[in-house]
C-alpha cells in the first residue's frame, strides 16, 4: 500500500511493506523521495522519522537537481548523444531506404525519411538504444549470475524514469533501464548485481549491503558515479 506525506514542502511516497525498520531512499533520476515503512507502523511514527531526516533529504535531493541535465533533445544535426559513456554527435542523414543509426568514429548518424517529425526520430533512436543494451545484457548477465549464484527466468528492458532497475523475486524477473546503454558500462554491472542480489534480499537492508560487499566490492563507487553522469532531459 502506498500513501503520500508532505514535510517541508517535499512530497514523499510511502509505501508500507512486511518489514521491521524505516528507511528512505532518493530515487534517481529525478530525486523522488520513497520512505519504507513498516505495514503497522503509525503516521505520527512516519512523519517523525521524516522530520528526522529531513537535512538529509534536502542534501540528496539538491545534488539531483545540480547534476548536469541533457537539454531536450530535438535529433537535429549537432546535438551530443552518448552510448556506454562516450559522448558522440549527431548526424541526421535523409534517405528514402529505411530509418537507421550507427556510428563512424566520433560521430553518431541518425539515417532517417527528410519528412520524418521529431517524435519519429526519437522512435528511432530509442529503438537503436534498445538493441544496444539488449546485445550487452547477456553476457554482464551470464558473469555475474555465476558470481552472484542466481539468475533470473526472465529479464527485460523498458524506459524508466525513477529507477535503473527493478526485480521481482516471486516470478524472478529483473527489468532494467533503457537508458543505462548511455551510461559507462560498469553501471550496467552495478544494476544487474543490484537486481540480481534482490533474488536473495528484498529490501535495501543490512544483508543487503553485504552481499552487495560481497559479490561487487566497488559498488558504492559505481552507484555515485552513475548517479553523478549527465542526466536526459525529463519533462
Amino acid at each position: 500500500m502506498e500513501d503520500q506525506i508532505v514535510i517541508s514542502n517535499i512530497e514523499m511516497l510511502v509505501e508500507r511493506k512486511d518489514i521491521k525498520n524505516m528507511y528512505i531512499r532518493i530515487l534517481p533520476p529525478d530525486g523522488k523521495v520513497k520512505i519504507t515503512v513498516p505495514e503497522a507502523i503509525s503516521d505520527d511514527a512516519i512523519r517523525m522519522f521524516a522530520i528526522s531526516r529531513i537535512a538529509w533529504i534536502k542534501k540528496q535531493k539538491a545534488n539531483f537537481q545540480n547534476q548536469s541535465r541533457q537539454t531536450k533533445r530535438q535529433y537535429i544535426s549537432g546535438e551530443s548523444h552518448f552510448l556506454w559513456g562516450k559522448r558522440y554527435r549527431l548526424e541526421v542523414v535523409y534517405s528514402g531506404v529505411r530509418n537507421d543509426v550507427f556510428i563512424k568514429g566520433d560521430k553518431l548518424f541518425l539515417q532517417v525519411r527528410k519528412e520524418s517529425t521529431q517524435e519519429q526520430r526519437e522512435t528511432a533512436m530509442e529503438e537503436w538504444y534498445r538493441e544496444q543494451i539488449k546485445q550487452a545484457i547477456p553476457a554482464v548477465l551470464e558473469k555475474y549470475a555465476k558470481i552472484v549464484g542466481k539468475a533470473p527466468d526472465d529479464w527485460r528492458v523498458k524506459n524508466m524514469r525513477t529507477k535503473w532497475g527493478t526485480c521481482n523475486p516471486i516470478k524472478r524477473r529483473i527489468w532494467l533501464n533503457l537508458q543505462l546503454a548511455k551510461k559507462t558500462p560498469e553501471c550496467l554491472d552495478y544494476v544487474i548485481v543490484h537486481e540480481l542480489v534482490h533474488l536473495y534480499v528484498k529490501n535495501h537492508d543490512d544483508e543487503f549491503r553485504s552481499y552487495m560487499d560481497q559479490f561487487y566490492p566497488n559498488w558504492q563507487v559505481v552507484k555515485k558515479q552513475l548517479n553523478e553522469q549527465m542526466l536526459d532531459w525529463m519533462e
